[in-house]
C-alpha cells in the first residue's frame, strides 16, 4: 500500500519498489512506474497501484474420477503481474487518493480467476482417470496439466498475468476410501513384516543350531584332546617308570659293584690281616721255639741238681699257696733216689 501524506491542498505519494503506480491527471498519464514518489491533487488525479512481486494462490477443491470417486486436490500457484498497464486496464487496481487503499479487491479477483482456470483443467484431467490412477499418478499429471493450461490460456495473457510455478501438494481420496485402499498395502506390509519375523526366527533357530553343533564339536574335540592327554600321560608314566627302573638297575648294579669291591677289599684286608697274623704267629712260634731250644740247650749243659732246683722253683711258682709243708724221709728218699739215678744215667746217655 502506498504512503500518502497530506499538505494543505496537495498530497504526496510514495510507493514501494514492488508496486507499480499509474497516475492519470485529467485522463492523461502523468506518472507510471515502480517506486514512484510525486505530488498530486486528489481532485484531478486517478491513481492505480499494481503489485509486481510474486504472489502465491493456494488451491483446494474436489474432483470426481472416472469410477465416480471423490478426490481432494491441494495445490499452490505462484504468479505475478507481468504487464501492469494491461492489468490496470482489465482489473480495478484504483486506490483512494487520500488513504492509498484499494477501492476494490483486485488480488481476490485475480486469485479467483486462477483458481477457476486451474480447477477447470484439473477436473477435465481427473474425469478421465480412475481412483487408483489418480492417487498414483495425480501429483505429476495435475501439475503438468495446470502449468501447461495456464501458460497457454489467452485470458491470463490479456489480463497481464504470468504463471511462475505450479505445485501440487496432494491428491487424496475420502478417508474411508483411502483407508480401504490402504488395507491391501497394509496387509502386504504386515505379511512382509511377518515374513521378516519368521525369517528372523528361523535364522535365530539356525544360529542356535549352529551354536549347539559348535558346542558339541568343541566337546568332541575336548574329549579327543583329553584322550590324547591321557594317552600321553600313560606314555610319560611308562617312560618315567622305565627310566626309573633303569636308574634303579644302574644304582643297584653300582651298589652291587660297590659292595663287591668292598667285600673284595674286606676279604683282601682280612687276607692281609690273616697273613700278617699268621706271619706274626709263625714269627712268635719260631721265636718261642728258638727260645725253648735255647732253654733246652741251656738245660742240657746244666747238672741235674740245678735242673731239679729250677723245676722245683717253677713248680713252686705255679702251685697254690701252701700254709704248712711236712717233708718226711719217706717222701724224700724215693725222690732223691730217682734224681740220683737220672743224673747217673744222663752222662752215659750223652
Amino acid at each position: 500500500m502506498a504512503d500518502i501524506t497530506k499538505f494543505l491542498f496537495m498530497h504526496h505519494l510514495r510507493a514501494n519498489t514492488t508496486a507499480h503506480v499509474r497516475h492519470l491527471r485529467r485522463g492523461k498519464l502523468a506518472h507510471d512506474g515502480a517506486g514512484q514518489a510525486f505530488w498530486f491533487r486528489p481532485l484531478t488525479a486517478a491513481l492505480s497501484e499494481i503489485p509486481i512481486d510474486d504472489r502465491e494462490q493456494p488451491l483446494m477443491f474436489h474432483a470426481r474420477t472416472l469410477d465416480f470417486q471423490d478426490v481432494t486436490v491441494q495445490a499452490t500457484i505462484t504468479f505475478r503481474v507481468a504487464d501492469p498497464a494491461v492489468a490496470a486496464m482489465r482489473v480495478d487496481f484504483g486506490i483512494n487518493p487520500k488513504t492509498g487503499v484499494w477501492r476494490g479487491s483486485p488480488l481476490e479477483q485475480l486469485g479467483g480467476l486462477l483458481t477457476e482456470l486451474a480447477q477447470q483443467h484439473t477436473l477435465e484431467l481427473i474425469a478421465h482417470m480412475s481412483l487408483p490412477q489418480a492417487l498414483a499418478e495425480g501429483l505429476s499429471a495435475v501439475r503438468e496439466r495446470i502449468n501447461s493450461g495456464l501458460s497457454a490460456d489467452q485470458r491470463l495473457t490479456d489480463t497481464g498475468l504470468a504463471v511462475i510455478d505450479v505445485r501440487v501438494v496432494a491428491v487424496r481420496a475420502e478417508p474411508e476410501v483411502e483407508k480401504a485402499l490402504q488395507t491391501p498395502a497394509r496387509e502386504r506390509v504386515q505379511q512382509d513384516a511377518d515374513k521378516a519375523t519368521y525369517e528372523r526366527r528361523a535364522m535365530a533357530v539356525e544360529r542356535e543350531r549352529a551354536i549347539a553343533e559348535n558346542e558339541l564339536q568343541n566337546l568332541i574335540e575336548l574329549a579327543k584332546r583329553e584322550e590324547q592327554l591321557v594317552e600321553q600321560k600313560g606314555v610319560n608314566e611308562r617312560r618315567r617308570a622305565t627310566e626309573q627302573a633303569a636308574a634303579d638297575k644302574i644304582q643297584a648294579e653300582a651298589k652291587a659293584s660297590s659292595d663287591t669291591i668292598q667285600v673284595e677289599a674286606r676279604a683282601a684286608n682280612d687276607r692281609l690281616m690273616a697273613d700278617a697274623k699268621a706271619e706274626s704267629t709263625r714269627v712268635v712260634g719260631l721265636a718261642h721255639a728258638e727260645s725253648e731250644a735255647a732253654h733246652l740247650a741251656a738245660y742240657r749243659e746244666m747238672d741235674s741238681a740245678t735242673i731239679l732246683g729250677l723245676a722245683l722253683k717253677e713248680l713252686a711258682g705255679n702251685m697254690p699257696a701252701i700254709g704248712t709243708l711236712n717233708l718226711t724221709p719217706d717222701l724224700l728218699s724215693p725222690l732223691l733216689t730217682r734224681l740220683s739215678g737220672a743224673s747217673d744215667a744222663a752222662p752215659s746217655t750223652s
